[in-house]
């Protein structure tokens, strides 16, 4: 987690930084996943970096205590708006292609609305599950009865 860290600080991305360092991009994603790495990929990750080698060495024993439960939720909540928009962009460019193609076909029928409609109140309701538009339910009111029936703060 350490080199994804110094990754995401820098704004780079895995395969930018495979480039610099010569690594293959799924060397680099094993080592944000806290697969061991060789001394080698370390010191070219280190030059990189510009950082001491033994930052990096010390790191996989280090990777369960180095990110916290913060950095493990917030990485994770990222990663769900991301899908969010991704599927929002197929979302646009499927409805659009209906739409052309009821358009351009000879029957008087506007049949697109209806997918349009189906699919766009499932994206309403996970845009309102990603971005916590409705409180209830949300994350603090799972915590809040994780430690209401542990008794115990978490």
């Amino acid at each position: 987690m350490l080199v994804q860290k110094l990754r995401l600080q820098r704004g780079w991305s895995q395969q930018q930084l495979a480039e610099l360092s010569g690594l293959s991009v799924r060397t680099i994603q094993r080592v944000e996943n806290g697969q061991p790495a060789s001394t080698e990929t370390l010191k070219s990750l280190a030059s990189v970096f510009e950082t001491d080698f033994s930052a990096l060495s010390s790191e996989p024993q280090m990777n369960s205590t180095s990110t916290t439960t913060e950095e493990q939720l917030a990485f994770a909540h990222v990663r769900r708006i991301k899908r969010f928009y991704f599927h929002l962009a197929i979302y646009v460019i499927v409805i659009t292609t209906l739409f052309a193609i009821n358009l351009s076909s000879p029957s008087g029928r506007v049949w697109a609305v209806w997918p349009a409609l189906g699919w766009g109140l499932a994206l309403l309701v996970r845009a309102s599950s990603v971005f916590e538009l409705f409180p209830f339910m949300g994350a603090d009111w799972e915590r809040r009865q994780v430690e209401k029936r542990l008794g115990r703060t978490l």
